[in-house]
């Protein structure tokens, strides 16, 4: 099942080498120094750094690997310049990947034809997420040390990854009031939430919900975070395997190296 191939015409080649005259639009989120930076106009993409300078050095890497795994292959390029459109000044352990900020653009309404898009990144996201994980011989097998973070122990082997990525889905659905669960696999128990939201005859119109911890949160952003979280443990999924297994022993699904 390849999500994207039902969307092309979205994402037509006119739009896609667009790509090679735009700018990275940056959001700046940080705590002190401690920055997480996102691509608003490449949802999901992002670097973290000890300062917003050493993330911006990360950002046009991350854009390219991004444009190789979405498949706009036409559009890919080297020399986007990014910019900061926003920041949000956080108390949270930005660090360690959290995060509450809700982007300028996420208060938008879709249009049919840009939802239909961005649900199948997610999807072929979930899908790639799955792919990554089956391919890791031993899911229990680990060289990476215990870590603390916010949320407690970070995830170490492929299944701790896996179930703490495929978790979240109740989590993001339900802060915009869809009754999702987390049963089954990653990308069943997405498709079941993608479901559950489309039978809300006013969803496109993006509402902004006030959620849990008193923060905001929209369809956008719900699909944003699938994508940047799954990019997240994915990445430390695909390092973990290499160090655990050997370099070649996984795939490179998200098309993290050229």
């Amino acid at each position: 099942m390849t999500f994207l191939l039902n969307c092309r015409k979205v994402n037509s080649a006119d739009q896609v080498k667009r790509v090679e005259h735009m700018k990275i639009r940056c959001v700046w989120e940080h705590n002190g120094e401690d920055t997480l930076l996102y691509a608003d106009n490449f949802p999901g993409a992002f670097t973290r750094g000890a300062s917003r300078e050493a993330a911006l050095e990360k950002m046009q890497k991350e854009i390219t690997s991004y444009q190789r795994w979405a498949d706009m292959v036409e559009g890919v390029t080297e020399n986007l310049e990014p910019e900061i459109i926003q920041e949000k000044s956080s108390t949270l352990d930005i660090r360690n990947a959290d995060s509450d900020v809700l982007f300028d653009k996420e208060k938008e309404p879709f249009t049919r034809e840009e939802y239909q898009y961005l649900k199948a990144l997610v999807l072929k996201s979930a899908e790639d997420f799955l792919k990554l994980y089956e391919a890791v011989q031993d899911k229990d097998k680990s060289v990476f040390p215990v870590r603390q973070c916010f949320y407690g122990e970070v995830p170490r082997t492929a299944r701790e990854m896996y179930e703490h990525t495929k978790c979240v889905n109740s989590y993001y659905f339900g802060e915009i009031d869809v009754p999702a669960d987390r049963e089954g696999t990653i990308l069943e128990c997405r498709v079941r939430g993608f479901a559950l939201l489309e039978q809300q005859p006013d969803f496109l119109e993006n509402k902004v919900f006030l959620g849990s911890y008193e923060e905001e949160w929209s369809l956008r952003k719900v699909l944003r975070r699938f994508l940047w979280h799954d990019r997240i443990h994915a990445r430390a999924m695909y390092r973990m395997a290499k160090q655990t297994f050997g370099e070649a022993s996984v795939p490179d699904v998200f098309r993290f190296e050229k």
